[in-house]
């Protein structure tokens, strides 16, 4: 018998300690045990919450923002890497399902940089690495695009769950590749965007996309948008005298829930600070899937064909001639190594 579960979700609304990676992950631990006490069993956090939003792409020029591209560049993380492992061990202990923007530095590039989002169980086990498959508009200047190796749905005590990082929830065929594998859980992870243009409404536009996917894949999604703090402000005005009026127009962040009908559950948090919480009952994706379906009867794929490349990308792929037995060579001085064959 079919058996899905129902459980209390958290969305946090709030603004990350500005380009401070460890105070912020102690903010992320603090807020982990807080839900979990709330009887929480999945958080959701912002599009890279560890630990700044590159605002400065959007208010100065390219050369303006390279001193703040190295901050952000020595702030990001590496995964696996300490810090995830601290959010990671608090989702063990107190039991709760974790997804978590981070900025994600490559192993390999200092300056190669990743806008990721974090799937982490309850068991405290890293289940997904996505990274941003497009950066938007100015984010182009900060963050290298990501591949589809991690483009995948997770099984997780909460229900089939996957995510994508704000303007991905606009990439009809990234949602659909996600509700082709079974999702019934969506993470959809936002930043506050004042400086978007003056006739674009930040908060209306997150409902909309949400609502979308949601009505569209007849599942729930799980809004989490973050803030910009006024330490954020003051600090990037010394460098941009117009930054205050740039980030604090109001209607910015919404962050909230909704059901497979596309409506929002309860109240939203728009533009404020806190933790919402939902009651998300997966037993009401089905019925309406009797109308529509789209990964099922109201699809014709004998006509559409989706292909996903899941491989992973990477700069150079190495086929060494391993050569000598390496373990000949250790200990040997190197004028003897020189005259080895």
């Amino acid at each position: 018998m079919l058996e899905l579960p129902a459980f209390k979700a958290a969305a946090v609304q709030t603004a990350p300690v500005f380009l401070d990676t460890d105070a912020t992950v102690d903010k992320v631990v603090r807020l982990v045990a807080e839900a979990a006490d709330n009887g929480a069993r999945l958080i959701a956090f912002p599009e890279v919450f560890v630990s700044a939003y590159p605002y400065w792409s959007w208010i100065g020029n390219p050369i303006q923002g390279g001193p703040w591209f190295e901050k952000l560049a020595r702030s990001a993380i590496e995964i696996p890497g300490p810090e995830i492992a601290k959010i990671a061990d608090a989702a063990r202990r107190h039991r709760i399902n974790v997804v978590i923007g981070v900025n994600e530095r490559s192993a390999y590039g200092i300056g190669t940089i990743y806008n990721t989002m974090v799937v982490i169980s309850d068991e405290g086990r890293i289940l997904g690495r996505h990274r941003k498959l497009v950066p938007t508009w100015a984010e182009k200047l900060t963050w290298t695009p990501g591949d589809a190796s991690a483009l995948r749905v997770h099984e997780t005590s909460v229900g089939r769950l996957g995510c994508l990082a704000c303007g991905e929830n606009t990439n009809t065929l990234a949602r659909f590749a996600l509700l082709a594998e079974g999702e019934l859980v969506h993470v959809a992870s936002y930043i506050s965007l004042p400086v978007a243009p003056k006739d674009y409404d930040m908060a209306e536009a997150i409902k909309v996309r949400s609502a979308a996917h949601s009505f569209e894949g007849k599942l729930f999604t799980i809004v989490s948008c973050s803030t910009i703090s006024e330490e954020a402000i003051a600090m990037l005005e010394v460098d941009f005298p117009g930054a205050r009026e740039a980030l604090t127009r109001r209607n910015s962040a919404f962050s909230g829930f909704l059901g497979p009908d596309g409506r929002v559950i309860g109240e939203p948090l728009i533009d404020a600070e806190g933790m919402i919480y939902a009651e998300i009952d997966l037993s009401r994706c089905i019925q309406p899937r009797q109308m529509h379906d789209i990964v099922g009867h109201y699809n014709r794929f004998d006509i559409f064909d989706l292909r996903v490349n899941r491989r992973s990308l990477q700069a150079a792929r190495f086929v060494d001639d391993p050569g000598p037995d390496t373990r000949e060579l250790d200990g040997l001085r190197a004028e003897d190594q020189e005259n080895q064959p």
